[in-house]
């Protein structure tokens, strides 16, 4: 008849009689390495506003215990199944602020389970050239920047003439939004520049009923 004790030597005793400190601490060593070349590359190709170093040092950190958890699941069938269950309870909460940052989220995850699941080399290359990809990408200048330029202007009049002279200075002039009030109406346009020459605006400001005129640099995402 089986008693606790032999249920107890069957089932722990096995598992750490079975367990490789070598085969844990290459897995992981391999993990940090490839967490912080996922590191360097966020580090290198972030473009957002506002850099997070915290997220930054969690990727490192995610691959690692990601890679410890895929070699415990890999290893025994039930506790796989219980991990499963305990990990669908889990929510995360944290607001992503760039879209970038699921991208380096999926990667350090993947990164982990691959290097769990055993398969270091395809992990290697992998990371190599997907880190390649993003840098090159990111760091890629493009000829046409983007700007918007906010004018106040006093009247109808004013508001035409100034219209003009943007469109006569521009390759592009697209209207983003306009704001009238009694004494004032605020045009917001999104423009490119012919020759990146700014002396336009100078001139926009000298016209009749123009009160200033802001010139400012828009990536695409955010405007203030």
């Amino acid at each position: 008849m089986t008693n606790f004790n032999d249920i107890f030597k069957s089932s722990f005793m096995e598992n750490v009689s079975s367990f490789s400190l070598t085969d844990t601490l290459i897995g992981l060593a391999f993990a940090f390495a490839v967490g912080m070349f996922i590191f360097f590359v966020y580090k290198k190709s972030f473009t957002g506003v506002m850099y997070s170093q915290g997220f930054a040092l969690t990727l490192p950190s995610l691959a690692m215990v990601t890679a410890l958890v895929i070699m415990a699941v890999t290893s025994n069938v039930v506790l796989s199944l219980g991990m499963v269950g305990a990990l669908s309870i889990v929510r995360f909460r944290t607001a992503i602020k760039e879209p970038m940052e699921i991208v380096f989220l999926f990667w350090a995850i993947a990164a982990g389970i691959v290097i769990g699941a055993g398969m270091i080399p395809l992990v290697v290359c992998g990371s190599v050239i997907l880190g390649i990809f993003i840098l090159i990408m990111s760091n890629k200048k493009t000829n046409i920047t983007p700007y918007i330029i906010v004018v106040n202007c006093a009247d109808e009049a004013s508001e035409q003439r100034a219209s003009q002279l943007i469109a006569n200075s521009t390759d592009k002039f697209v209207v983003k939004s306009k704001t009238v009030r009694a004494d004032n109406i605020e045009l917001t346009a999104e423009i490119r520049l012919k020759d990146n020459s700014t002396a336009f605006v100078n001139e926009i400001c000298k016209a009749e009923g123009v009160k200033d005129a802001v010139l400012v640099s828009y990536n695409g995402e955010y405007m203030s």
